[in-house]
This record gives structure tokens, C-alpha cells and sequence, in this order.
């Protein structure tokens, strides 16, 4: 489980104390790097934030709360992610509740950008239609599901011998043929820890066309590049392309930039590139994670300069045209969301310490 493709040597001791994982913040692992790829991005996130909270009235100007929202989750993924890679030497069920963690935050990041989607973004021929209204509630849904299957594909064969039924042994079943669908294209279903950046996707336009790619060809379980087993999005496949005269705007560029830079992340990070081609000579610098990593933090920079711009640019006509989000709306979201992560977080830690601990390392080996 402490072991990487592609990566030999830098790793840290895999009982490592907590005092031991800040420090080695400052030494030179194969994990300085990724700590520190999300650390510095957070502060700047946060920086951004607080300065947008300056100068919005935040308690009358509802037109801002989406933004404000999506800004705030922008900051808990790079921190979570930091705090993973920090903690996750210390045991080996600490490295799968760090990781359980991050799947919640990244899970929270996309229910932020959907309600930024939803009130700037929807194309002028989607707007006020079924599918935009509940489009926020599918995204709860989704993070839901999300990050159960992501927590769930740590240790399918490990669950599977708890009891779960044959229902369980169904989705460990369907989780195997992924599996071995994956591993035959690719080789990299075993070494993925922490995700691929595909799952903004699910609510990511190219230019103002919405696109569903990652749904195609997804590894279930992973919060970046799969695990939405939702009806709603298997039937939003096709593309939208409804672009509208409010959406032709210079938003569409970093739009586009967006989702170039998540699709660039996604190939580096499942293909292990450049490390599979030459094990050992990237394992401090310049491994597939890090690059992974500088990628994502790119395409949230687009994509919060998209999403900053089609607010303003669009304002009047959104205003004139669309049903904002209501406080109780956007709040009950966010609500329901936590409340269903955090559960199942608490649920596959919990079942964590029940599994014997051979078949757990089992898994792990």
C-alpha cells in the first residue's frame, strides 16, 4: 500500500509519528513535492477567497453566494490532499483515512463547482429547464455515491469478507471486471491512491458546451475519474451544445484551458508518466503525482477565472432570465453533502479495524 509504480526509493518509514510527517515537509521524500504542490495552491486559493469576501456585501448580495461557496471548496481539496500525503505514512489504516478524507473534499469541490455552474455557467437554452433544477441535487447525489464507491474501492476484497451479502459481492464483482479491464489497457488500476481530475467533468463545459467524457471509460470507486453510477449522469453522456448569445464571452477560452489541463492530468496520472518509462529517476522530482497535481491546481485556476468571468459578464442577463439560488438552496446542499461524506468516511474507517489484519494487508500487497 506504501509502494508506488514506477517510484523506488525516497519513501518515509511506513509507521512513521506525526512529528515525523511535518518534518519531513522540509526533507526530501517522494511525497515532499506532493505535499507541497496543494500546500502553497491552498494558501493562494485562500488568499483569492478572503480578498472576494472583502469587497462582497456577503449578506445582501445573493447573485455572490454561489461564488463565494465554490471559492471556499476550492481551498478544502489542496488542503486535504497536502494533509493526506503529510499523514499518510503513519499507519497503514491512517493512509486509507487520509485518503477517505480526500476523497470527501474532492467530492465537496465538485458540489462547489456545480453551484457555481448552475448559477453563472448553464447554457442559455438549459436555463430554468428540469434538468437545471435539479442539477445542484444530482450533484449531492453524486458526491454521496462518489465517495462511498471511492472509500469502498480501497478494499473491495477486504469488505467482501465482512458479511456484506451478495448484493456487495455484486459491486465487488463489477469493481473486478473494471478492474481487470483497466489493468489490461493500462497496468494502472493498483497504484491509484487518490484520483484523477476527470470529476469536474462531470459539470465541465468546452467553452459553453457541456461535456460528460469521464463516464465513458471510468475506474469505478475513484473520486477524480469514476465511481458515478448515477442514472441522471449515464443519461447525460451526449454533449449540450446549447451555447447561447449570453454564454459567447471570454470565459470560453479558460474554459477550454480547463479542460485541457484536467484531460492533460487525467493521461499523466493513469499512465504513470514519466516514471513507468524509467523507474527510479523520477521518484523526487518530476513523477506523474506531481505533475498530476500541478495540472489540477491549473485547471481550478482556469476554471475559477471562467467561472469569475461569466459572473460578471452575464449578470444581467442571469438576473433578467434565471432562478437564483435560494440560502436555504445552497445551504441544505452543502448540508446534505457533508452529512453523507462524513457518514460514509465514518463508516469505512470504522470497518477499517474490523477487517482481520491479514486480509487487509492481503489487499494492500
Amino acid at each position: 500500500v506504501f509502494h508506488e509504480q514506477g517510484i523506488l526509493f525516497g519513501y518515509r518509514h511506513p509507521q512513521s509519528s506525526a512529528t515525523a510527517c511535518l518534518l519531513s515537509l522540509f526533507q526530501m521524500t517522494n511525497e515532499t513535492l506532493n505535499i507541497w504542490t496543494h500546500l502553497l495552491p491552498f494558501w493562494f486559493f485562500t488568499w483569492r477567497f478572503v480578498g472576494t469576501l472583502r469587497v462582497t456585501d456577503v449578506l445582501n448580495d445573493s447573485y455572490a453566494w454561489p461564488l463565494l461557496v465554490y471559492m471556499g471548496a476550492s481551498c478544502v481539496y489542496p488542503l486535504a490532499s497536502s494533509c493526506a500525503h503529510t499523514f499518510s505514512s503513519m499507519s497503514r489504516n491512517a493512509r486509507h483515512i487520509c485518503y477517505f478524507l480526500d476523497y470527501g473534499a474532492v467530492n465537496f469541490f465538485s458540489l462547489g463547482s456545480a453551484i457555481a455552474y448552475s448559477a453563472y455557467v448553464f447554457p442559455d437554452a438549459l436555463v430554468n429547464t428540469v434538468f437545471h433544477d435539479y442539477y445542484v441535487a444530482l450533484a449531492v447525489l453524486n458526491t454521496s455515491i462518489s465517495t462511498g464507491l471511492s472509500c469502498y474501492s480501497r478494499y473491495p476484497a477486504a469488505l467482501s469478507q465482512m458479511g456484506w451479502g451478495a448484493g456487495r459481492r455484486g459491486a465487488h464483482s463489477f469493481l473486478d471486471c473494471w478492474k481487470g479491464q483497466w489493468k489490461r489497457h493500462s497496468g494502472a488500476w493498483d497504484s491509484v491512491p487518490d484520483g484523477l481530475p476527470l470529476e469536474r467533468l462531470v459539470r465541465l463545459p468546452l467553452g459553453k458546451y457541456f461535456i460528460r467524457p469521464g463516464e465513458m471509460s471510468q475506474v469505478a470507486g475513484n473520486p477524480w475519474f469514476g465511481g458515478w453510477p448515477s442514472p441522471a449522469r449515464a443519461s447525460l453522456l451526449p454533449l449540450f451544445l446549447f451555447p447561447g448569445e449570453s454564454a459567447q464571452n471570454e470565459a470560453t477560452l479558460y474554459h477550454q484551458k480547463h479542460m485541457a489541463m484536467t484531460l492533460l492530468a487525467s493521461f499523466l496520472y493513469s499512465a504513470h508518466l514519466p516514471e513507468r518509462l524509467a523507474p527510479g529517476r523520477f521518484d523526487y522530482i518530476g513523477h506523474s503525482h506531481q505533475l498530476f497535481h500541478v495540472c489540477v491546481i491549473l485547471a481550478t485556476h482556469m476554471q475559477m477565472e471562467a467561472i469569475l468571468l461569466d459572473k460578471t459578464l452575464r449578470k444581467e442577463w442571469l438576473l433578467a432570465h434565471s432562478r437564483p439560488l435560494l440560502f436555504s438552496q445552497i445551504a441544505g446542499a452543502i448540508l446534505l453533502c457533508l452529512i453523507f461524506s462524513l457518514s460514509n468516511i465514518v463508516y469505512f474507517s470504522a470497518a477499517l479495524y474490523r477487517i482481520p489484519e491479514p486480509e487487509l494487508h492481503k489487499k494492500e500487497t
